[in-house]
């Protein structure tokens, strides 16, 4: 055996390892859950308590809920990284435009139990929207919770929708990161957005930023164009996928806003 073919086979080799030990912990690089358990609701956004919902597969998940003055509610499902904490701000600036809010974790985030899982966190966002009994809901999505409320639309459907930041499916958001590796014949889990979001009638609301460079423009453009409904983009100029103003800047609680208004005149 030559040389030569002797370092081919150890790069052979390694590339092997290499994919193997992706597949076996990509969950890891997807889910990147804050699991410290989360203050009472009440002194992180004034009004709100603490609720809890219990998922098809037996899990007790904790969540907040802020009582509103209109008659719609807003179910904000977020994105990978951190818990419900972080999406407080969001929750108290649709508040105090007499919103309510239910301000759900999923398995595995903010002190809850379980692991998650594409068809875990599904699971997850048709529990929590049981707990709502208002008859308008919009769902609200973040990132790859866009990809989580576009599949709970398929089941429930809301009276509109929020998409913040959305990709097209998770393999080409994945490329996007790993542009080096094979994404999509590694991913366990899908969450096909696009092809969720062209059986969709209800209105569409897809937010975006100029300079995101976790989930890039033209793929959230992608997905507003595969709406099967009526759809609405908002472009804000400038901002990155976790910059403030994707959170709470004026352009993402508008277009919250502006569904609900939409929706109390019907």
């Amino acid at each position: 055996m030559t040389t030569l073919t002797r370092t081919a086979l150890v790069v052979a080799a390694v590339l092997l390892l290499l994919l193997a030990l992706l597949w076996v912990f990509q969950r890891h690089l997807i889910y990147l859950p804050d699991r410290t358990r989360v203050p009472p609701a009440g002194e992180v956004v004034p009004g709100a308590r603490d609720v809890s919902f219990t998922t098809s597969d037996g899990l007790r998940l904790g969540a907040w809920y802020v009582p509103g003055t209109r008659d719609v509610t807003v179910l904000i499902a977020g994105g990978n990284a951190g818990n419900r904490r972080d999406r407080a701000p969001l929750a108290r600036a649709l508040s105090e435009h007499g919103l309510a809010v239910l301000l759900m974790d999923y398995r595995g985030y903010g002190g809850n139990p379980g692991t998650p899982t594409e068809e875990g966190l599904y699971r997850d966002a048709l529990a929590a929207r049981e707990l709502i009994t208002g008859s308008r809901v919009i769902y609200f999505g973040e990132s790859l919770g866009a990809a989580v409320v576009t599949r709970l639309a398929l089941e429930r459907p809301p009276g509109g929708l929020v998409l913040r930041s959305p990709f097209t499916d998770l393999a080409a958001a994945g490329r996007a990161n790993y542009p080096f590796l094979p994404v999509r014949p590694l991913l366990r889990d899908r969450f096909p957005v696009a092809e969720s979001i062209a059986k969709i009638r209800a209105p569409v609301v897809v937010v975006y930023g100029t300079r995101d460079t976790i989930v890039p423009p033209r793929l959230s453009r992608a997905v507003a164009q595969a709406a099967g409904g009526q759809v609405t983009t908002v472009e804000v100029a400038g901002a990155g996928h976790n910059d403030l103003a994707m959170l709470t800047g004026p352009d993402v609680v508008a277009a919250v806003v502006g569904l609900a208004e939409r929706l109390g005149r019907q």
